[in-house]
């Protein structure tokens, strides 16, 4: 019996400890809003709380800054088991070990979730609900998942400090951010043409030649009216190649890195291609500047963006 106590004793012991140690810092953060909405997308898909990816990711990839995410894109710190793709080497519990490689964000946190459905070892787990984060942190640490006798403590300190397990309430997520990590795979792998990009708070895609906002809309599976309208044009407008076409509404402003910033106008430009090519809306960079709907701008004009 004074063994069994001394054993609680020293379980809750660890877990203060570790609580004590962790402290919140501005790059667990970021990590957190980058890939916030990918962990719930995994969470609807996989039934993994988005809590837990997202505290695995962290931990073991020290934010996205260790050697293996840096060099392998590997964010859950996964070994080569079973694995026929790409790979890495690195020093774990033995020297030279071999982990998986990816060619993006995505497909790690892809092969995450299929490597826990799919093992018999993590099964157990997923009779517990989605909201248990302490259930699914003490379950990955007693199936073996990593050998750090205070593993799950540490998952369960990030979250609560954090305060991630809101995620798993999340019934929704931004479909845009995840596409955009997405196609960084699509890309890389298979030449996809709908690559997203990233910018000022929104998102876009470069048209292809005879494209419409009709052929977008059915690729994003969006509304090919809200489209044009985003974009500030008619729903029927044939596009031009590379040309930038924003799937959410645009800002009154540039980002804030250009703060003090102008535009200096080049042949060839209309108020129309500066405010797509900052993703402001046309009404506002005319406001910003002072300017009527019916200024000519000329080149060597310079624009303010904020």
């Amino acid at each position: 019996m004074k063994r069994y106590f001394f054993a609680i004793l020293c379980l809750f012991g660890s877990f203060f400890q570790v609580s004590a140690q962790m402290v919140w810092t501005q790059r667990y953060q970021d990590y957190f809003d980058q890939y916030k909405e990918l962990a719930v997308e995994q969470m609807k898909k996989y039934k993994i709380p988005a809590s837990i990816t997202l505290a695995q990711g962290v931990l073991e990839s020290a934010a996205g800054k260790s050697d293996l995410a840096t060099k392998g894109m590997n964010h859950f710190g996964i070994k080569c088991k079973g694995w026929t793709g790409r790979r890495t080497y690195h020093d774990d519990d033995e020297q030279g070990e071999c982990f998986r490689a990816y060619n993006s964000v995505y497909e790690s946190y892809e092969d995450h979730s299929i490597f826990l459905t799919t093992s018999k070892r993590y099964s157990s787990l997923f009779q517990l609900k989605i909201t248990d984060y302490k259930g699914w942190a003490r379950g990955l640490k007693a199936c073996g998942y990593a050998t750090s006798p205070t593993y799950a403590q540490k998952l369960i300190a990030i979250i609560e400090l954090y305060k991630l397990d809101r995620y798993d309430q999340q019934k929704h997520y931004d479909k845009f951010q995840t596409q955009h990590l997405k196609s960084q795979t699509l890309q890389t792998v298979q030449g996809a043409p709908r690559h997203i990009y990233a910018f000022n708070g929104n998102y876009y895609v470069k048209a292809l030649a005879g494209d419409s906002f009709r052929s977008i809309a059915d690729d994003l599976e969006i509304s090919y009216k809200k489209l044009a309208k985003y974009n500030e044009r008619d729903k029927n407008d044939v596009l031009e190649a590379d040309e930038m076409v924003w799937l959410m509404k645009k800002a009154k402003k540039a980002p804030k890195s250009y703060k003090g910033k102008v535009h200096v106008v080049k042949a060839g430009e209309s108020m129309y291609t500066i405010a797509q090519l900052y993703g402001i809306r046309l009404k506002s960079l005319y406001k910003l500047n002072d300017l009527s709907p019916d200024y000519m701008i000329r080149v060597g004009d310079e624009l303010r963006l904020r």
